[in-house]
């Protein structure tokens, strides 16, 4: 076990940075809590998918590519620079190797592993995750089910998090009447299309509830309905923070393909001080007291119920959505708190800020066994 490290942390950061996605809200917390970081950039230059036979066949043989040359970049920083930690946020590209190397370089330099995605699912695994698992000293997943699931396949140490929100984007903001017509509506959903989203949201279209959706493949939704309004547009950053403030109902549905029983929008809405209408898992409860916190559904007919409600009695909305917003803080949902506890968890700090101390007491940070 590494003894804790006390003064300022020295981070060579590593993951995709595209602006306003959340490896750069992980990444500004670190800032935040006064921690010296270099970074290795993973976001891919140019089209950040290619769709040939070929390369979806070369994928699955040998993993992503590495575009960025992220595995030589990290050799050479290790090489010049001592590190107290590696910060590994979903490294698909990164080659066992290279984890072996910055270990015999640097024994006492720990190496955290992060992802926000069901990493136990071969659709955001690569050949190089795989392999490099055991290189981890802690990996932290928003997925409590990944944690016996990834130690199965060799990590030797995993910790459940609950997911966390930026309190630089995510914050209340007040719309004006241009943008509430441009972002917002009654009802909205912001999220990449699944099918058993749209089919939720085609039973509340169809019930005559405006509906207004974000986000990306949307395409796939061929069903017209007068009252389902469909941008095939993603936000993020400012305009995600806009967009969930200008709604009167923020819909939080949960991605089946990866599992959920919880999502970043799970905290962000909230954070937003904006009223969230989710669907119900233990892990939501946990995060939100249903009826006084949040509310939740558990089939379409409750959701149905539940927005025709909600829509008719504003003043229930505003006092559920205050109230979700000081839990958000109280609780420690932030990215600075999370980060706090996760590198406190790895031995990477001596003590934790006051306010991160619930977030186990509500079971959002632990590890479980």
């Amino acid at each position: 076990m590494h003894a804790p490290i006390s003064r300022p942390l020295s981070i060579l950061y590593v993951g995709d940075l595209t602006p306003g996605n959340t490896c750069t809200q992980r990444r500004q917390a670190l800032f935040d809590i006064g921690s010296s970081i270099t970074s290795v950039d993973l976001t891919p230059p140019g089209p950040r998918k290619d769709r040939s036979a070929w390369e979806r066949v070369r994928r699955r043989l040998l993993g992503p590519r590495d575009r960025t040359d992220a595995n030589r970049q990290l050799l050479e920083a290790v090489r010049r620079n001592p590190f107290d930690l590696v910060w590994m946020d979903k490294g698909l590209v990164i080659e066992a190797t290279t984890l072996k190397e910055i270990k015999q370089q640097q024994p006492r330099c720990l190496i955290v592993g992060y992802a926000p995605d069901d990493m136990y699912a071969r659709h955001n695994q690569s050949r190089q995750f795989r392999r490099h698992l055991r290189c981890y000293d802690h990996f932290f997943t928003t997925k409590s089910y990944n944690v016996h699931e990834l130690q199965s396949l060799g990590c030797p140490r995993v910790s459940f998090v609950g997911n966390a929100f930026d309190p630089h984007t995510h914050r209340p903001i007040q719309v004006t009447p241009d943008e509430r017509q441009r972002y917002g509506g009654l009802v909205g959903f912001i999220g990449t299309w699944e099918q058993a989203r749209a089919t939720s949201l085609f039973r509340l279209a169809a019930a005559g509830v405006g509906v207004r959706v974000w986000g990306n493949s949307w395409e796939h939704c061929r069903r017209r309905l007068d009252h389902l309004q469909i941008e095939r547009r993603a936000l993020y950053g400012e305009e995600y923070a806009v967009a969930i403030n200008a709604f009167a109902i923020n819909l939080c549905f949960l991605r089946k393909q990866n599992r959920d029983l919880q999502t970043t929008r799970s905290v962000e809405i909230p954070a937003c001080g904006a009223f969230m209408l989710a669907e119900r898992t233990e892990e939501h409860r946990a995060l939100f007291s249903e009826g006084v916190e949040a509310e939740f559904f558990g089939s379409d007919d409750e959701l149905i119920d539940k927005v025709r409600y909600y829509l008719a009695h504003p003043e229930d909305r505003e006092r559920i959505a205050a109230a979700a917003l000081r839990r958000c803080t109280t609780s420690g949902y932030s990215y600075r708190h999370r980060m706090e506890s996760m590198l406190f968890q790895a031995g990477a700090r001596a003590a934790v800020i006051p306010s991160v101390v619930p977030m186990a007491a509500h079971g959002m940070a632990m590890e479980l066994a």
